[in-house]
């Protein structure tokens, strides 16, 4: 048995479990995703990752802006859709379009709920320095990530992983997951279990304005942070009016000033313990190691960052 399915999503995260769900026969009705928009230097409409993608599926794809209108809602009707599944969408649906499929609407979430409900749960995973994450499969109801799961999976966190190597390995792991809890609602063998009431917390979305480095904090929390917001939105320190991404840093019990450089290794002074910046970029250049980035731009021991 197949099902027929619309399924809901925008992002690169969402590629694979679509490519997943298609190779595994499903009927795919429809795929919704948000509208095209200005990207790049020449500011021209570009679709987002799961469009294309749909597109060379040859999948009816739609870009709704809500589903307050009526129209909207009446052409999500007709599809007569089993389920929907929804990953990383980015647009709220409301009660009405959450029941309408004949065994409602499923959620592809990157995190172990009900830790990390919310709209960024890779990079708070790693930025809190949690030690596993994961994938959890979520019947959807009206709350925020609320809803009952059925089915989770862990992967551990290393002291290497970074935000873009947690977002390839979670979403591979919502692939094959997501097939696998199709087969068992096929098989009537899952049971929606409520999630705990302990353990909560929340992923905002990432402000960029959280990108620059805050040398009052420990070396911990900025490495932390360095790898959870690699690639987006970066992190950042301001040298000679010039922002100075930083790459890749590691951790050192050297202490002093925070913000003060204290070798010629760019080793940095924070709250607590110091960060040598390994590897990084001057706006419009390519990524160096430090060796290399001090041959082009010096930076003293003594000098105060901010």
């Amino acid at each position: 048995m197949t099902f027929r399915i619309a399924f809901m999503g925008s992002p690169l995260f969402s590629v694979s479990p679509l490519r997943a769900i298609g190779n595994a026969g499903h009927d795919i009705a429809a795929v919704y995703c948000q509208p095209p928009r200005p990207a790049g230097r020449g500011q021209n409409n570009r679709p987002c990752p799961v469009h294309t993608v749909a597109q060379e599926m040859n999948v009816p794809t739609r870009t709704p802006v809500n589903f307050r209108e009526q129209c909207v809602i009446d052409a999500f009707a007709a599809l007569s859709l089993d389920i929907a599944i929804i990953s990383a969408y980015g647009i709220i649906l409301p009660k009405e379009i959450l029941e309408m499929p004949r065994l409602g609407c499923i959620n592809i979430h990157a995190s172990l709920l009900p830790r990390w409900r919310g709209a960024a749960p890779i990079q708070h995973a790693i930025r809190a320095g949690d030690t596993h994450t994961g994938i959890t499969i979520m019947q959807m109801d009206e709350g925020l990530d609320t809803g009952p799961i059925l089915t989770a999976k862990s992967i551990p966190i290393s002291n290497e992983t970074t935000g873009e190597l947690l977002h390839q390995s979670l979403s591979e792991l919502g692939s094959t997951l997501i097939v696998e809890t199709l087969c068992k609602i096929e098989s009537g063998a899952l049971t929606p279990t409520p999630q705990p009431q302990i353990g909560v917390t929340y992923a905002s979305k990432l402000d960029p304005k959280e990108s620059r480095l805050n040398w009052a904090q420990s070396a911990n929390e900025l490495e932390r942070q360095i790898r959870a917001f690699k690639p987006w939105p970066g992190s950042w320190f301001q040298y000679n009016g010039a922002r100075i991404k930083v790459i890749s840093a590691e951790t050192h019990e050297l202490n002093g000033q925070p913000g003060t450089v204290l070798d010629d290794q760019l080793t940095v002074a924070c709250g607590q313990g110091s960060l040598r910046l390994t590897h990084l970029q001057r706006p419009g250049k390519r990524i160096l190691d430090t060796a290399a980035f001090l041959r082009g731009m010096t930076i003293p021991p003594l000098t105060q960052l901010k």
